[in-house]
């Protein structure tokens, strides 16, 4: 798609992690505030140097101040091949566009930024003085300047073969920088109330980004754990809500899960992670609940539904039972009591949160959700399915050799009837996603091979 004019160019600089999420990402947040994506390059890849086309800066800015998977964006003034090619292109960039920030009265600096070589403080010098014919009129201002220009410099991906010229040389007008700190501001390794499957904070801002959560969205989590989810929309304005089948958790009671802690302490709960960053006004309350038997009244509630259901690796799959469902054997409890260790197949669990979703988000509203997968048996047709969703993204992350999980998020496009409750029982991808119901016994056997393979080496 042909690029408007020059001035709609812009160039984001990319961290170089969770690679697949990173479009996902961007797309999310440039359509939540107001802009479209369209791009000039067939596919961005591993490379960190992505031209967009994004109608106005002030939309430029909102995406950084969400973004914690670009680094910063800048204005595009030139781009090239070589360092003609980069003149030349910066000679055909209107002039009227570049007066407002070299005027005489304002002040401004340099930078240079290279992915994958390291530069001379000379090599950097020799760059900045070719520049000489840009009719700069302003002062240099190295420590406060009213502007920050950039060159950027790409060698390619291969450490291992770093090219004496550069694929690509790019010159922009720096524009704002992302969101990068808050990976280290919300690590859980500073957090008061942590459980073995809290969720890093980085993966916890991308997903709240993934179901574009905003100021005043209820956003729900069905499986809240430690509430490291809840956080991330918190801090993105959102009011937020969960529910966990785990009492021990939910109320901060029980065995710590750090080192050198064997019990929680009294205010070790989800209200204090909170608190902790400023957040408390945000939290709405906190439920054990059974995800298998929602107790909500038929109604339209979330504005998002993010969650990371447990994969019955470091947490079990559990629901709530009848007495009639006790196994043979086991001994029948009191009336009052309802057992939690009957098991809760995966592939019911995923299909209870699509129906969960689809009956209680709002039209436009996203689910977001981890899925486990094999990976030697993974297809795409083993992604649940349902009518009144729609597949909006799914990225991969590594767990080990023979395992990873998706990340899905999905957004709802049709109101939820009741006879869409059943409809996954009639689609293609409902059998594939059950033979993933053997996804523990899959990842410990795999985990028992390395193990084995690790001692037979270490004896030889």
């Amino acid at each position: 798609m042909a690029l408007p004019g020059p001035v709609n160019r812009y160039l984001l600089l990319m961290a170089q992690e969770h690679l697949e999420f990173r479009l996902p990402e961007i797309k999310s947040l440039l359509s939540l505030f107001g802009g479209q994506f369209t791009n000039s390059q067939e596919t961005y890849g591993k490379s960190p140097f992505w031209i967009l086309s994004i109608p106005s800066e002030d939309i430029a800015r909102n995406l950084m101040k969400r973004t914690v998977c670009a680094k910063s964006i800048f204005e595009l003034w030139g781009h090239g091949k070589s360092p003609e090619e980069l003149y030349n292109s910066l000679k055909n960039y209107p002039v009227e566009k570049m007066v407002p920030f070299l005027h005489s009265d304002s002040t401004y600096k340099i930078k240079i930024h290279t992915f994958n070589k390291t530069l001379t403080q000379e090599e950097k010098i020799k760059r900045i003085e070719a520049l000489e014919f840009l009719p700069f009129e302003g002062k240099v201002n190295l420590k406060k300047p009213q502007h920050i220009f950039s060159i950027l410099e790409d060698y390619g991906l291969d450490p291992n073969c770093i090219p004496e010229n550069p694929h690509n040389i790019y010159f922009g007008r720096w524009i704002a920088d992302g969101q990068r700190e808050l990976i280290e501001s919300y690590s859980v390794k500073k957090r008061h109330f942590i459980g073995n499957t809290s969720m890093d904070a980085g993966l916890s801002f991308i997903m709240a980004n993934h179901g574009k959560v905003k100021e005043n969205d209820i956003v729900f989590d069905p499986f809240v754990g430690t509430g490291g989810l809840l956080i991330a929309s918190a801090h993105f304005g959102a009011y937020v809500y969960g529910t966990d089948i785990d009492y021990n958790t939910v109320h901060g009671l029980g065995k710590a899960s750090r080192k050198n802690q064997k019990w929680r302490g009294p205010d070790e709960n989800i209200r204090a992670n909170l608190r902790q960053y400023g957040l408390e006004k945000y939290y709405l309350d906190v439920l054990v609940s059974d995800a298998s038997k929602p107790s909500w009244r038929k109604g339209t509630y979330f504005d998002a539904v993010i969650t990371d259901p447990p994969y019955g690796i470091r947490e079990s799959t559990r629901r709530t039972g009848s007495q009639k469902e006790i196994p043979k054997g086991i001994e029948k409890c009191p009336e009052s009591h309802v057992p939690v260790s009957l098991s809760y197949h995966l592939s019911d669990m995923f299909f209870d949160l699509l129906n969960f979703a689809a009956e209680t988000l709002v039209l436009g509203g996203r689910l977001v959700y981890w899925l486990p997968v094999y990976t030697p048996e993974y297809t795409e047709e083993m992604v649940p399915w349902h009518p009144c969703l729609t597949l909006i993204s799914n990225c991969e992350q590594k767990l080990s050799g023979r395992t990873s999980r998706r990340l899905i998020t999905m957004e709802k496009v049709k109101g939820f009837e009741n006879r869409d409750q059943y409809s996954h029982l009639l689609s293609d991808h409902f059998l594939p996603y059950q033979g993933h119901n053997s996804f523990r016994e899959k990842y410990f056997s795999g985990v028992t091979k390395r193990i084995a393979k690790e001692e037979k080496s270490s004896q030889e």
